[in-house]
């Protein structure tokens, strides 16, 4: 089973299949939208964090609980571990190609989440359906997209119990079990239980539950690594050069680092930065489809700033941190750089209680975020009968991850991620002219009534 899922990750996330497919479509997509994220992201936050709600709007959850709700589900164990393994992997040039997956990404995460509104539809219980599998479906005609759907439902559902279940829970309760000695079956059972609390009550529990906490986690953990930068800001600016240069090309063999090519750098910088912020996933088009809003453009804008938040801010963080202190220079295993460093740079036992906190808050955070995309996913392809019984099998799933060796599931995560990716990119290629001229009308003053009411 590992030789198996270790060639089809290597396959899936070579440098001939979705590595260049993600970049080449954010790139046609930023092209397309005349560079859409950089000239209206100030619009983006106003949407998200000053407006932040649309009562006018058709939809489950406001602007700011779908945002935060996306944010969740990306804000993880990604944003520590990943990068951690990112840089080991691939050196400090990985962190770079991390930053143009989310640069460009943002354009492709603005395109989703347009989408996903813009073909969304009301279910049985009422609540808001949408995401790839809706307008894979309904965007483009026939036996293709039906596939193309259907296809994306499937890994979604499967991608759910992966990267949004057994491996947050599992880092979680190994990280407790080191820094604090709590058992992981007592770990696994306080998260299950507080996942049950909240997953069971649906997506209007998930949006008021992270409109709460994911702003907290996030500054608590930024204001710790901004801490590790400024004690180290005389190195700052080297650590910057390194990471660029590095990127074009690789990085000779140091201390306890082995080297690596460009590919490398290339290879696993993207693959962790989607890992990280989703773009080209479309999980961003579930989320952003249950939001109030009056129109696809608002919700997209908002949804965009998700990429920018996770990618151009804490996974900087992450990168600078572990580049600033040399910690990726060390013999340590990668799965500690990020605590090493916090560890390094602050005193007592303030770093490394900072990290365990921040991957129990980043972990549980993305379980309740992917647990409703899976639910999403088992909608589409089976109705609402089977939405219980899925979220009762993802908690106790919850447990099981948080108690168990875990040797192939993130490879698995990995290929569940790069399905679910394939007919995502696919359909934001073809549907892209929809997107360029209903936002182009947009913004012109020219929406239809028929697209405000989506």
């Amino acid at each position: 089973m590992d030789e198996l899922l270790n060639s089809a990750s290597g396959f899936i996330w070579g440098p001939w299949l979705l590595i260049p497919l993600l970049l080449l479509t954010g790139l046609y997509l930023t092209v397309l939208l005349r560079g859409l994220q950089i000239r209206k992201l100030g619009t983006a936050l106003w949407l998200a964090f000053v407006k932040r709600r649309e009562p006018d709007g058709a939809g489950d959850i406001s602007h700011y609980q779908a945002l935060s709700t996306a944010l969740a589900a990306t804000v993880g164990v990604g944003n520590i571990a990943g990068v951690a393994t990112a840089i080991a992997l691939g050196g400090p040039g990985a962190v770079f190609w991390m930053w143009c997956t989310g640069l460009v990404g943002m354009a492709t995460k603005y395109s989703e989440a347009f989408l996903g509104v813009r073909f969304r539809r009301t279910d049985a219980a009422g609540e808001q359906a949408g995401g790839p599998m809706h307008y894979l479906r309904e965007g483009i005609k026939g036996p293709f997209g039906v596939f193309l759907g259907g296809f994306f439902a499937v890994a979604g559902v499967f991608a759910s119990f992966g990267i949004g279940n057994m491996t947050q829970a599992n880092t979680v309760a190994a990280n407790v079990e080191s820094e604090w000695g709590l058992p992981t079956w007592v770990t696994g059972l306080i998260i299950t239980g507080l996942a049950a609390a909240v997953i069971l009550g649906g997506i209007k529990n998930i949006g008021r539950v992270t409109s709460l906490f994911v702003p907290v986690m996030i500054i608590l953990y930024i204001v710790g690594a901004a801490a590790v930068l400024a004690f180290n800001v005389t190195e700052l600016p080297a650590a910057i050069g390194l990471i660029v240069t590095d990127a074009f090309t690789g990085t000779a063999a140091t201390g306890g680092f082995v080297g690596a090519g460009v590919a490398a750098a290339i290879r696993y910088g993207v693959a962790r930065g989607i890992f990280s912020n989703e773009s080209g996933l479309g999980t961003g088009g579930i989320a952003a489809a249950a939001a109030q809003t009056t129109h696809p453009v608002r919700q997209a804008l908002v949804s965009m700033t998700q990429t920018f938040i996770d990618t151009l801010v804490v996974v900087s963080f992450t990168g600078l941190t572990i580049v600033v202190t040399g910690v990726w220079k060390s013999d340590s295993s990668p799965a500690t750089f990020t605590a090493d460093a916090f560890a390094q740079a602050l005193p007592g036992t303030w770093g490394s209680v900072i990290v365990t906190v921040s991957v129990i808050f980043f972990a549980f955070s993305t379980v309740l975020g992917w647990s409703y995309y899976g639910d999403r996913c088992i909608e589409y392809l089976f109705g609402r009968k089977l939405v219980l019984p899925y979220r009762i099998v993802f908690i106790v799933v919850v447990y099981l991850g948080a108690t168990r060796e875990l040797s192939t599931v993130w490879t698995f995560s990995d290929v569940a991620n790069g399905l679910m990716a394939l007919p995502n990119l696919i359909g934001l290629v073809i549907l892209s002219p929809l997107v360029y001229r209903e936002t182009k009308a947009y913004f012109d003053g020219k929406q239809s009534d028929e697209v405000r009411v989506h």
